[in-house]
């Protein structure tokens, strides 16, 4: 291979270099955009679940048709290209290569995969309805026409070769593999049926089972396309402004923390920042499933993928594209619709095994009736159907089609529903286990609270010089990322304050800030600077802060004050434990704040038990004996110091793609926006969709069990056998079509 230039303004590049450099076990990257073909070359063990998902992200905020575009030049990465596959390494000896693994991993194509399945269900149905049309003209010709036998016979081939054409291709594939399926055990059936005269019951079965078959596709379609519209949602391209004050177009992929991109009217938003100039509201419905607009002013959160209503806004770039909110919540879904429900592990069981059990009991059915009962093997009678005749309707009953749709198109239906209403489930066994919970665990800050600290009132000492003691505030703690500074500088912008340049600063550990601007010596901090100051005679009367509320002191060389703070509780909180005490499910505070103010906050919501002062091993104490208490606990959180409780809970549920990665990792479930209404709404799903697969289950495994006991009678019909047997597989679908038409 030659080496190729590499130009540094190449955004494609910039993300495979952030990849690999961050990837110590990864070596080199071979890309072949044109087959959609991606290896890698690994040293060591590495988690090859965890590289897909990372690589994924990658390559989903790279168009295509940027790997054409060859880089120039490059001091960190070795690149080559031939043949149209390109190859990006780390520098390495000669020697090395040879240690190299090269594995292969999946292109991500999510909007090919809707495409396909929108298709695959367009071409099933048309097959089923050629398969349809040339039945019912066979059945009218047969039945009315004075035409000859093999006029019809030739409808009904049509009608055969139509209807098996797709589990024609699906049951060779899979012998080619050696594996046996469903799609097996129909063709067996249909060649059964006419080689025993039956042409219209083979020509019937077909058609339901192609029927069938396109519904399931098209329930699949749907649920892909619900999917699909976050992913479609995500950026390509941002405004960049350079330091001339103009601006150029580059992919998100190359967008680096700290770039500042403007974003105008009517576009998205490319990635998750901060607003540094301008004002307008954002449609975040992509990721919260509501399209309230919301505000966003100087240091407003922005998160990519949303959209910008109507304000002109420059946005400072926190976040790599890769690690966006909408990124995350792609990775998580994608990774949702992998993980199997444990009654879907169920089902999972009727594969192979199953088909070759079914064979061997309808053969073995077959020599019962002939040399046992005396049948006739291939003879139908007046009295009676042939022993061949009862083995394929045998054969037709016995067959899981519905069964094994039964849990994956209830799970992947709520899976869509989800998404498309801001409640994220990691996988099947998430929504089956959320509605067996009777208890559920909350942390405090950030779940039944608003999680951030609000300014709610300015003193001065004496009275009137409020705005100065906010003003001096706004200057020291502009400086700091503590919380309480965040949220006084918050509201000191807001009230359209400008820090002033400082000419000292200084952070006294545990106690608060120094500074000194052109008006003189300022300190921000704890009461004890007040107190320790000449002043603390003087301002001993002033009481302290009420139950609930954070102060920070003000002290200047002629202004004294306070400013408090308080960590609103979130305005749906309190119904929603309300809505959980009416269903019978316990609820508890997990906190690590001080008792004080967890009951001051539980005396709000009217929740009457708290555990407060926990360390993160103690909520997992917690929970563990809640759970040996033969309790199914469900823990709610959104911050590092959850993330342990998280994992060992029944179901974990994190609030908000906001939360902490930490947090995320450990979720089952996803609230978006940090809503804890969402709760309700994700335990309702849960509930329906557990009650639709039961359904389905009952439905699929009893038609199976009633007809086949039939059939060992001989009392079953081919025809009705087929009916039932393929009514049952569209009802199933039907049945779990249901979940997307839900009300939230």
């Amino acid at each position: 291979m030659a080496d190729m230039p590499y130009s540094a303004d190449t955004s494609w590049m910039l993300a495979l270099e952030s990849f690999l450099l961050d990837e110590p076990a990864v070596e080199a990257i071979r890309l072949d955009p044109t087959s959609k073909k991606v290896e890698m070359a690994t040293l060591g063990r590495v988690d090859g679940e965890l590289l897909q998902s990372k690589l994924a992200e990658v390559l989903r905020s790279i168009d295509a048709k940027w790997l054409k575009q060859m880089p120039e030049h490059t001091a960190l990465l070795e690149v080559s290209q031939k043949s149209g596959v390109v190859q990006i390494g780390k520098p390495s000896c000669p020697t090395a290569p040879s240690f190299w693994k090269w594995r292969e991993f999946e292109w991500p194509e999510a909007d090919e995969m809707e495409q396909e399945s929108d298709e695959e269900w367009r071409t099933l149905a048309v097959q089923a309805a050629i398969c349809g049309l040339a039945l019912v003209a066979g059945y009218l010709v047969e039945k009315f026409a004075e035409a000859p036998m093999w006029f019809s016979q030739a409808l009904f081939g049509i009608s055969l070769i139509s209807g098996a054409w797709d589990a024609a291709k699906d049951a060779w594939e899979n012998i080619r593999e050696g594996r046996l399926d469903v799609h097996f055990l129909m063709l067996a059936v249909a060649l059964g049926a006419v080689a025993i005269g039956a042409w219209e019951e083979g020509a019937l079965l077909l058609f339901l089972f192609s029927t069938s078959g396109a519904l399931e596709h098209f329930v699949l379609y749907r649920t892909h396309r619900e999917i699909n519209a976050l992913t479609k949602a995500a950026p390509k391209f941002a405004h960049v402004l350079l330091p001339d004050g103009t601006t150029e177009d580059r992919g998100v992929a190359g967008l680096r923390i700290g770039d500042v991109i403007v974003v105008k009217p009517d576009e998205l938003f490319a990635v998750d920042g901060s607003v540094v100039s301008g004002l307008t509201a954002a449609d975040e419905s992509t990721l919260t499933g509501e399209a309230m607009p919301i505000t966003k002013e100087t240091g407003a959160a922005i998160f990519g993928g949303t959209l910008n209503l109507w304000g002109l806004v420059q946005v400072r770039v926190d976040k790599l594209a890769t690690q966006s909110s909408l990124a995350k919540i792609i990775t998580l879904i994608q990774t949702a619709q992998k993980m199997r429900a444990p009654s879907q592990r169920f089902t999972d069981r009727f594969g192979t095994r199953y088909t070759l059990l079914t064979l061997g009991i309808v053969a073995l059915m077959f020599f019962v009736w002939w040399l046992v009962f005396g049948i006739p093997p291939f003879e139908n009678t007046a009295a009676s159907k042939s022993s061949f005749y009862r083995a394929m309707t045998l054969l037709v009953v016995m067959s899981p089609c519905a069964l094994v749709l039964s849990i994956p198109s209830a799970i992947l239906a709520a899976i869509a529903w989800g998404a498309r209403h801001g409640i994220l489930f990691r996988g099947g066994a998430a929504i089956e286990k959320l509605a067996e919970v009777d208890v559920i665990a909350m942390d405090k800050t950030g779940t039944l609270t608003e999680g951030e600290l609000k300014v709610t009132k300015i003193e001065s000492f004496p009275a009137g010089r409020e705005d100065d003691v906010l003003r001096i505030a706004v200057n020291l703690e502009s400086n700091s990322n503590h919380p309480i500074a965040r949220a006084i500088t918050r509201h000191g912008q807001a009230k359209g304050f400008v820090a002033e340049k400082l000419a000292e600063f200084h952070s006294i550990a545990g106690q608060g800030l120094r500074g000194r601007t052109e008006s003189g010596l300022s300190y921000v901090g704890r009461r004890e600077l007040v107190h320790d100051s000449a002043l603390g005679d003087a301002l001993a009367g002033v009481p302290d802060a009420p139950l609930g509320f954070s102060e920070v002191w003000v002290l200047h060389e002629q202004i004294v004050g306070r400013i408090l703070l308080k960590d609103e509780v979130r305005p749906g909180s309190r119904a929603v434990l309300e809505s959980l005490a009416k269903d019978g499910v316990r609820t508890i505070m997990l906190t690590g704040d001080r008792r004080a103010a967890a009951t001051e906050v539980a005396k709000q919501l009217g929740l009457s038990e708290v555990r407060a002062g926990l360390h993160p091993e103690d909520k997992v104490a917690a929970i563990h004996e809640l759970t040996q208490q033969g309790h199914k606990v469900a823990m709610v959180g959104d911050g590092v110091n959850d993330a342990p409780s998280l994992a060992a809970a029944h179901v974990s549920v994190a609030m908000g793609a906001r939360g902490s990665d930490a947090a995320l990792e450990q979720s089952d479930v996803v609230l978006m926006k940090d809503k804890i209404e969402k709760l309700l709404s994700a335990r309702r799903i849960s509930a329906h969709a557990r009650r639709i697969i039961q359904q389905n289950i009952v439905i699929s495994l009893g038609s199976v069990i009633i007809m086949a006991v039939a059939s060992l009678f001989g009392i079953v019909p081919l025809s009705l056998g087929v009916l039932t047997h393929e009514g049952s597989t569209v009802l199933v679908c039907l049945n779990s079509l249901r979940l997307l038409f839900e009300k939230e």
